[in-house]
């Protein structure tokens, strides 16, 4: 029985629930016949009988036959399944929109004009594998949006309702009522309870504008933070990102309006990182999450990954001294695909020059309540493509034209990277661009896409640190690492995190008493 059938597998099910495994959380979710409630396997309450376990492929499935969210686990609030963040077939790319708010956006319908199908072809498609159609997927979306609006703001519950995508006050009440098995306003009085228990800053209602949340992003352990804050610090754009006391503060651009997010590593044997983020548009809620958990590699599966890779004796003592690596993404594909291009023969540091130079150009100024450590949105490519040549960061002329023919052809749809991209139609149409080589080409899916398997095998750093540990260069490197597959991405970010560069750390920062 495969991992993505597990839910089918009674008995492996029962013994993950009896063992309350955490690494299968998002995985499966267990519906309870006894009091009609559905848990993550590691929920924490007395196991029941297994002869009253049910297994389902998805909240929305659970949802869907008729049980409510456990209380005390709350199983929406856990790592998403790595099934789609591996697969590039339809399904997987179908629930990547789904979460990208797509389906609140444009319905069902427009969710299935991008991938190419009729709406009849994907709801049959999405049902066989996850037990519920891309309605039921976005409506468990919305009631976990709901949630966290109802317990981390003061909003009105008409502005809760609008926020997380219901259509109608009524609509809202009764998923929340089906899915929580409370009122609305029952979610909220509890989570006041809570905070004047634990007096925790996570738990406290916020208010102000632009709407601020601070919540909590779960994964599946290990996760190794220097190498993949390191390497976003590292590659950070001025206007756009910023390191600032310990935390990574990003510009994002989100369908309603400009958003910052704060993001915070975890502290040692916690298993989420903190992120505060700052709204213009509260509807933008799952889209900033969703990308904010893409920029982190946060619905990795670290075990799986970390237990293929060890199989070559030679990465095996890397995996030992770097266990949980992920890879360093990013928000926004089209920038990243923009930033890459500029990044070609130049160190991460000129990198960065050129790419601010870009920002501070084209980028558009966040409005003045959000500025602070970042004060830009990324430019979007079609101001790229029609940008003078003096607004365009000093390059070589063959750079600029690539640049130029890169945004072009993102602007104009001839280039699709998005959540919903076939990533080998993205390779080929990258490849088949002037300018855009193999390295540029697979950086771009590595980090823009987080397609699994992608090897930038003339990375500099790459070579370096795999001859530093024994493993071949050039070619025949490329050879050796068909043994890594599919897994070559982690293959990379993990030589990465191996290498003496300061993307593999995390950066000092002052404390509260050394600042000026």
């Amino acid at each position: 029985m495969s991992t993505s059938a597990i839910h089918l597998d009674h008995d492996r099910c029962a013994a993950v629930v009896r063992s309350k495994d955490p690494r299968y959380d998002g995985w499966f979710v267990t519906g309870v016949l006894s009091t009609r409630i559905y848990c993550r396997p590691s929920c924490p309450a007395i196991t029941p009988k297994v002869h009253h376990l049910r297994f389902y492929p998805s909240a929305a499935a659970a949802q869907g036959a008729g049980f409510r969210a456990c209380k005390r686990c709350l199983p929406d609030a856990t790592p998403g399944s790595p099934l789609w963040h591996v697969r590039g077939d339809v399904v997987a790319r179908a629930v990547r929109l789904v979460a990208d708010g797509v389906v609140d956006r444009e319905g069902v319908g427009g969710l299935a004009r991008r991938l190419g199908y009729s709406t009849r072809q994907l709801e049959r498609l999405v049902s066989a594998e996850l037990g519920a159609g891309p309605l039921a997927l976005a409506r468990a979306q919305r009631a976990q949006a709901a949630r966290l609006l109802l317990e981390g703001t003061t909003l009105r519950m008409a502005d809760v309702a609008h926020a997380a995508g219901f259509s109608s006050i009524r609509s809202f009440n009764d998923t929340v009522r089906e899915v929580y098995a409370a009122t609305p306003s029952q979610l909220r009085a509890g989570a006041r309870r809570r905070a004047a228990e634990h007096h925790g800053p996570d738990r406290a209602p916020v208010t102000g504008a632009p709407t601020t949340l601070t919540l909590r992003l779960p994964f599946r352990g290990p996760l190794h933070a220097p190498s993949l804050f390191g390497h976003l610090v590292a590659t950070a754009v001025p206007g756009i990102e910023a390191w600032t006391d310990g935390a990574l503060v990003r510009s994002l651009r989100l369908p309603a309006g400009p958003a910052v997010a704060q993001l915070r590593p975890s502290a040692a044997g916690d298993r989420h990182v903190h992120v505060t983020l700052r709204l213009t548009d509260t509807s933008d809620l799952a889209a900033a999450i969703g990308r904010c958990r893409r920029m982190l590699d946060l619905d990795a599966d670290p075990v799986a990954v970390d237990e293929h890779l060890a199989d070559d004796p030679a990465l095996a003592p890397l995996v030992a001294a770097h266990p949980g690596v992920r890879l360093p993404g990013s928000p926004d594909p089209d920038e990243l695909a923009l930033r890459v291009v500029l990044s070609q023969q130049v160190s991460t540091v000129a990198a960065g020059t050129l790419t601010g130079r870009l920002v501070a150009s084209l980028g558009e100024p966040l409005p003045e309540q959000l500025a602070g450590p970042v004060t830009h949105l990324f430019p979007t490519a079609e101001a790229v493509a029609a940008a003078a040549d003096d607004d365009l960061p000093g390059t070589p002329a063959s750079r600029q034209r690539t640049l130029r023919t890169v945004a072009a052809a993102l602007a104009d749809g001839e280039l699709d990277l998005g959540a919903g991209a076939d990533r080998s139609a993205a390779r080929e149409a990258m490849l088949a661009l002037p300018g855009v080589g193999p390295w540029t080409a697979e950086m771009v899916l590595l980090r823009g896409m987080g397609d699994p398997d992608a090897f930038p095998a003339t990375d500099l750093g790459v070579q370096v640190t795999a001859r530093a540990h024994g493993l071949p260069g050039g070619r025949a490197l490329v050879q050796h690492a068909s043994g890594w597959r599919p897994w070559r991405s982690y293959a990379t970010a993990l030589l990465w995190a191996a290498s003496d560069h300061a993307a593999a750390r995390l950066p000092a920062y002052p404390t509260p008493e050394e600042t000026p």
